[in-house]
């Protein structure tokens, strides 16, 4: 991930969501242009982006009209790239003479603690499967005799973390009884924090379902009455909510332990916290887990696993801290914001551990992974602050995935950024007024080229319009003039032409089939609208037959309503 390292002196604990500088581009600018942004197409245009790209990129730092007014919009801002990776993990690889020697001498020790890594597996394993044999009633707490066999898991959990070189563990403060603080929540690291807190606390966990498959540790985390969540389905989270509430409303259950950022961090700064933990309106405990290091990072970051466990075998002794923090109690007897007692909950583990908060989620990690899959030079630079995102635009992580896909068929450049030309090849736009209209919409740098945050905020942008999901209706029925309600590449080329009049035949075809043109040569509303919701500037294509008069008593309603 990108170079950035928050090392040393580190950041007050304040939100990334302080107030930025911000170039708006409108109507009214007249083509005025902030320093910032001229020296930054300065710094392009010594690029050698060839005679195609120069021509157009100066083109396209005039200001244009906005080509999506009709849809309500009164331009687009988008925030600065974060100057911090959450993801990043300082030391993927071996370097200097000190950890090549510390290599050679631990590897003798390496077996040993391979050794015993897999006897305290196995044996716990065992003690885990004979304390669930048997047990059905898997809705109610465990019975006391069955925790108690777990507390053999529970020793080789701890010989685990031996073996893994946490010979000692340093702890601040002391866990809250359960009565008082029945949820506990803690930044997340490792995989090393999830078996510390099985070993300390023998907490009921939530975690994604994929984890019941993994061998071993689906068993264990089986007795530990697991609360299984799919991120991604709306019904589930609300399902795995009310088993929370459930939970931490009866003494008789352990705690319940959650990680709200919902990814590992590599622990430099604390991205946005899901609210699970919170919509239940109990007393919280947070937890700060810290990994002190100088030669060796344990944060699993943009590292394999495999890579992270051989570096961890190697080390004389990895360092780890844990800190009980005071419990964060709801406001307003037990009725506060979710949202607001999520960010104050945040703060304070933030505040302990003196680092900077932001808008990243599990969202970015995704977009990362999707990037790293690419090739891409730099896939950091393709996190965009989900959380923030969604916020703002109401998208999901697979909706950003998807946009992501486009993007990377414009053919970036290492640094991330797309020209003028790859933008147009892979809209299946031709050079016209209205394209450099539209490119020059969300390059609100005017130098030319766009990153993906600029063309998701853009995107996202046009979505969110109170005019659009009207608009792409009202374009199918005027393209389909009405008939059976499907499109011939005749009818779809003569409301495009209105657009863009010198667009030739195999340029029209290749458009038309953008839009999902059928074996029959027609494309139904369905594949329209799909089609328009994962490539939303396009709408601005069928702007004339959505404004001009008389073009439908729909259109007239919609045109009264926007003027």
């Amino acid at each position: 991930m990108a170079d950035h390292d928050l090392s040393s002196p580190l950041l007050p604990p304040q939100p990334s969501d302080s107030p930025h500088l911000v170039l708006i581009v409108r109507d009214s600018d007249s083509g005025q242009r902030s320093s910032t942004a001229q020296s930054h197409n300065h710094h392009h245009h010594n690029n050698d982006i060839g005679s195609f790209n120069k021509n157009h990129s100066s083109h396209l730092n005039h200001i244009y009209p906005n080509p999506f007014e009709f849809l309500g919009s009164d331009g687009l801002s988008v925030p600065p790239p974060s100057t911090v990776d959450p993801f990043r993990n300082s030391t993927p690889n071996i370097e200097g003479a000190y950890e090549v020697l510390k290599l050679l001498l631990c590897l003798p020790i390496v077996v040993a603690r391979l050794v015993l890594f897999g006897a305290c597996l196995a044996v716990g394993f065992i003690a885990t499967k004979l304390a669930l044999e048997g047990w059905k009633d898997k809705h109610n707490p465990m019975p006391i005799w069955r925790s108690r066999l777990m507390w053999v898991t529970r020793m080789c959990a701890r010989c685990i973390l031996f073996s893994f070189g946490y010979q000692w563990i340093r702890r601040k403060g002391e866990p809250a009884p359960r009565e008082i603080a029945p949820i506990v929540v803690s930044n997340h690291v490792s995989y090393i924090d999830p078996i510390f807190y099985f070993y300390e606390l023998f907490p009921t966990i939530v975690a994604a379902e994929s984890h019941d498959s993994i061998p071993f540790v689906g068993t264990i985390i089986r007795a530990m009455q697991v609360i299984y969540v799919d991120r991604f389905s709306h019904s589930s989270r609300k399902q795995a909510v009310n088993e929370i509430k459930r939970k931490a409303s009866c003494d008789r259950f352990p705690r319940v332990l959650l990680f709200p950022e919902g990814t590992t961090t590599n622990g430099k700064v604390i991205i946005s916290f899901q609210l699970g933990a919170f919509i239940p309106g109990q007393a919280i405990q947070p937890v700060v887990v810290r990994y002190p290091y100088v030669h060796f990072d344990q944060s699993w970051g943009d590292i394999s696993l495999a890579k992270l466990l051989f570096r961890m075998f190697t080390q004389f002794h990895n360092f780890m801290e844990v800190e009980y923090l005071p419990i964060v109690s709801p406001l307003d007897n037990c009725k506060e914001n979710p949202a607001h007692f999520a960010k104050r909950t945040s703060y304070a583990i933030a505040n302990a551990l003196n680092v900077v908060q932001t808008f990243h989620s599990y969202g970015d990690v995704m977009l990362y992974m999707k990037a790293s899959e690419s090739k891409q030079e730099k896939p950091s630079s393709y996190m965009v602050e989900m959380a923030r995102v969604g916020s703002l635009f109401h998208i999901s992580s697979l909706e950003a995935v998807d946009f992501l896909d486009k993007f990377l068929s414009m053919n970036p450049d290492p640094s991330g950024r797309v020209k003028f030309h790859d933008f147009l090849r892979a809209m299946r736009l031709k050079t016209c007024k209205l394209s450099e209209e539209i490119f020059g919409f969300i390059d609100v740098e005017k130098n030319g080229s766009i990153t993906f945050k600029q063309f998701l905020y853009g995107s996202a942008h046009v979505m969110k319009q109170p005019f659009f999901r009207q608009s792409c209706e009202l374009a199918f029925t005027n393209c389909s003039d009405g008939g059976d309600g499907q499109i011939s590449k005749e009818q779809f080329g003569d409301i495009i032409r209105l657009s863009i009049p010198d667009l030739d035949n195999d340029e029209m075809h290749e458009l038309f089939k953008l839009f999902g043109a059928e074996e029959d040569g027609r494309v139904n509303k369905d594949s329209f609208m799909s089609c328009l919701r994962k490539n939303p500037l396009l709408i601005a294509l069928f702007s004339p037959c959505l404004v001009r008069k008389g073009s439908s008593e729909a259109g007239d309603m919609m045109l009264q309503e926007i003027v």
